[in-house]
């Protein structure tokens, strides 16, 4: 199942197509994940799934808009935005501003494969990627020569301090190339992944592209586990 998504697509309608996607590949189950492209860029204004959204049904009324701080900008009409708001406001304020290309858009999805390698990786810090021609999916990456390591954060249900972890790990790594950003996204030990993109359309490959990866990383792993003596 594919989905294109044009730069002149209505963004609710785009994010409604993701749901349909993400959920028919079992990234995104029941009410789990949550999806946002950015409105405007100064101020920063966000489109944020609404919080307990079944990703496969969401309707034109199960969005929100929100600030930098993940304010409601519209009343809501009752709705609540997702407690992980305030993660796709510091990616959208911060990768830009460390040399990073502006995001345009931010999905985070629960798969299988990245929680099962988020929680065996969390005591190294990252998960290795490397040597797959797959790898040339993420932006800035030409060659299966590459490594990427994901960075792994342990899951908490404070915002704000997950969210410091998250800005103090990003900021110390190396974006004085912009034509190769240092990370692509990262993940939440027993959680999933978050990435982004310039555009929706980024955005969703690099969501695809480390989903394969994933799966391809950890059934090495049981593969190498299963033939050794």
């Amino acid at each position: 199942m594919t989905i294109a998504v044009p730069p002149t697509a209505d963004p609710i309608d785009a994010l409604r197509a993701i749901g349909r996607e993400f959920h028919g590949r079992s990234w995104s189950l029941g009410t789990s994940s949550n999806y946002s492209v950015v409105l405007e860029r100064e101020p920063l204004e966000l489109l944020i799934t609404a919080s307990g959204k079944d990703k496969s049904a969401l309707g034109r009324d199960d969005f929100v808009r929100v600030d930098a701080t993940g304010r409601l900008l519209d009343g809501g009409a009752g709705r609540k935005s997702s407690a992980e708001t305030l993660l796709h406001c510091l990616i959208a304020e911060l990768v830009p501003s460390l040399g990073g290309l502006p995001v345009g858009a931010i999905l985070h999805t629960h798969s299988v494969w990245s929680t099962i390698l988020s929680r065996a990786d969390l005591p190294r810090g990252s998960v290795r990627i490397e040597g797959f021609e797959m790898l040339k999916g993420l932006e800035g990456i030409g060659t299966h020569e590459a490594r990427e390591d994901v960075p792994i954060f342990a899951n908490s249900q404070d915002m704000v301090e997950l969210s410091g972890r998250i800005r103090e790990r990003l900021s110390a790594a190396d974006w004085s190339d912009p034509r190769r950003p240092p990370i692509h996204g990262f993940l939440l030990a027993g959680h999933g992944l978050y990435t982004w993109g310039r555009d929706l359309a980024e955005a969703r490959r690099h969501i695809e592209i480390h989903e394969f990866l994933f799966e391809v990383v950890a059934r090495s792993r049981m593969l190498a586990a299963a033939s050794t003596p």
